[in-house]
């Protein structure tokens, strides 16, 4: 019998739940601590330079989209047999807009709900990422903390933008947002922009 995604919420826990408070002290010093540099050009990007979407990479049984659903939805359903593997309904209270999303998994329907990487795909190769090698982009792809369920539409409006471009229209989401960010780049020591840092500090100073 497998153990469910209980691996990753007890991995993921304090450090990449979605109603952690900001630490707004500690993202200022790990902002500070960033190398700030010029984006580097998009040249040689593809979404599978990071993995497969959607990997299993802790191993509990079930892909990280699903991981992640479980992790941050509520009353979830589960398909039979898949030991509580792969979500067919919930609910979302969904952080960028402040509204109530209904899930429920299918061809029409799943994208209603998806998982965004606070940090993009995209935005890490830029400023950093691309000299990584193949399992640390799968890492980073698939790492929790750089993983938010969140309402489609805007994810895609989001696209690959930084803080700089793109944040979320709930303002009381935004500090925990930005937070958030700096938590992820810091991890993997990617840089910022001149731009994003800028913006960083004024969501920070507002929090």
């Amino acid at each position: 019998m497998l153990a469910g995604c209980g691996g990753l919420q007890a991995q993921s826990g304090t450090n990449a739940s979605k109603t952690q408070p900001a630490d707004v002290s500690g993202a200022r010093k790990k902002l500070d601590s960033l190398a700030v540099k010029g984006r580097a050009p998009k040249t040689g990007f593809e979404r599978d330079k990071f993995g497969p979407a959607w990997s299993d990479v802790d191993h509990n049984g079930c892909d990280t989209r699903n991981d992640i659903l479980k992790r941050d939805l509520k009353n979830e359903t589960f398909k039979s047999g898949t030991h509580d593997c792969i979500v067919l309904t919930g609910t979302l209270d969904d952080p960028y807009s402040g509204k109530t999303i209904n899930f429920k998994r299918g061809n029409e329907t799943s994208s209603a709900i998806q998982i965004d990487h606070l940090v993009p795909l995209s935005d890490a190769w830029q400023k950093g990422a691309q000299q990584w090698d193949a399992d640390k982009r799968k890492q980073f792809a698939n790492d929790p903390l750089n993983l938010l369920a969140v309402d489609g539409p805007l994810n895609g409006q989001k696209s690959d933008s930084d803080a700089a471009t793109w944040l979320p229209p709930r303002k009381g989401y935004r500090c925990a947002y930005v937070s958030r960010q700096i938590d992820v780049k810091a991890k993997y020591a990617l840089w910022v922009t001149t731009g994003e840092k800028t913006a960083m500090e004024g969501v920070l100073a507002s929090c």
